[in-house]
């Protein structure tokens, strides 16, 4: 399967873990693949099984995921993260899973005013949820998924009992998690839930109506409840998007932590600034500062996207000897990027080109690669990275050329 697919998410009945995770199954995705993965991160302890069933006389796909054990602790973020850490993943598999149970504990920490390590899942960390996350995101690798959007979120009204007692519907993590969002009541009962809008917003890079793409499949998976003059569904729209609905940039939302530190034995910074772009930082470096009464310093800041400052948060806390992390919200605007092999001395090396509006804007051969080859060719990597910019430009890669060329490969 190809992985340049986009997905749509049509939540305008709703949304639920098990919902979106039936819908990706029935466009295709593969069970057993989709098995595994769950069985990685909780082995041998649930299992899942698919029936077809009609919700308001439409035809859906109904996941269900049956326990096999009635012991289920209530886990910790950290004991989530964890499991996903040590499981046997694909690596955006593990990435985005991370990202959506990084939302959740976000969301619940606000809602109960506690910090996000020590957030206690409760249903939302149960073995199904889990299922259910780590399903959909093995769901989407499996249908080569790149890219992810939704529309609208019908969220539901009244009130339902939970393992906090009766609440308001939208339930409070779940208002939390709709910030930024178009929302609406969509009929009563809780129709969203806590697992199924933060699955939405971790994955979904905007909220929009379906936007002009070439389908290639679709699918439809349903709720538990069939209730009258309403489908309750959640569709999938998987295709490729258009050339003019291709953006200049990408614009995110993205959140900027910052920390002051001054006593830090410096040679620890490389290793801590590659391990926070490990996990999930978008960019991170230092600014050389003077603090008070003279003392030179360092602020590391760190780019991420929303999703992913919890637990980037906890790890500098883990790995720096700070006492405070700040946060700002920035948006990040990026040139849609392509990497395109090259040949230098019988080698490949990968040529990153930013591109928008069909012209190419920028041309840079990965230093990575041409460190690799310098070193195996016994050569000055000043001299390999030029015979690299040569040969992108023997091959058509040249600043205000034409974009897309033929050779192109989109990571």
């Amino acid at each position: 399967m190809t992985g340049d697919r986009h997905a749509w998410i049509d939540a305008s009945a709703g949304v639920a873990g098990d919902m979106l995770l039936g819908a990706l199954v029935d466009a295709g995705a593969d069970l057993g693949a989709v098995r595994r993965a769950v069985d990685a991160v909780v082995p041998g302890a649930v299992r899942l099984v698919t029936e077809t069933v009609t919700r308001a006389g439409l035809r859906a796909l109904r996941m269900r995921v049956e326990p096999l054990t009635t012991d289920a602790p209530h886990r910790t973020w950290t004991g989530v993260r964890d499991l996903l850490t040590n499981a046997a993943l694909a690596d955006r598999v593990r990435d985005r899973a991370v990202a959506v149970f990084a939302r959740l504990a976000d969301a619940e920490a606000h809602v109960h005013g506690t910090a996000a390590r020590d957030v206690h899942f409760h249903e939302v960390g149960a073995l199904d949820s889990i299922a259910d996350i780590v399903g959909v995101c093995a769901a989407l690798e499996d249908l080569g998924v790149a890219t992810v959007t939704a529309g609208e979120v019908a969220v539901g009204s009244g009130r339902v009992r939970t393992a906090h007692g009766d609440l308001p519907v939208p339930v409070p993590a779940v208002a939390r998690l709709s910030e930024g969002w178009r929302v609406r009541a969509g009929g009563t009962g809780e129709l969203a839930t806590p697992t199924g809008m933060a699955t939405v917003r971790a994955l979904a890079t905007r909220c929009e109506d379906m936007p002009p793409m070439r389908v290639d499949v679709t699918g439809v998976g349903a709720g538990r409840r069939d209730p009258p003059g309403r489908a309750n569904v959640v569709r999938v729209i998987l295709g490729a998007s258009t050339p003019d609905t291709v953006p200049d940039t990408d614009v995110e939302p993205t959140v900027l932590l910052e920390a002051n530190v001054d006593d830090l034995d410096p040679r620890l910074w490389p290793e801590i600034l590659a391990g926070l772009l490990r996990h999930g930082a978008l960019d991170a470096w230092l600014v050389p500062i003077v603090m008070k009464k003279g003392r030179p310093a360092h602020t590391l800041c760190v780019l991420c996207r929303p999703d992913g400052a919890a637990a980037l948060r906890e790890r500098i806390f883990r790995d720096t000897t700070t006492l405070g992390v700040r946060e700002g919200g920035p948006r990040r605007y990026a040139l849609a990027r392509t990497f395109v092999d090259v040949e230098v001395a019988g080698s490949t090396v990968a040529v990153k080109v930013g591109h928008a509006r069909g012209a190419i804007l920028q041309v840079m051969p990965e230093f990575d690669d041409v460190a690799a080859l310098a070193r195996r060719l016994d050569r000055p990597e000043r001299q390999v990275l030029q015979d690299a910019a040569t040969a992108a430009a023997a091959a058509g890669l040249v600043v205000g050329a034409p974009f897309p060329i033929r050779a192109a490969d989109d990571r």
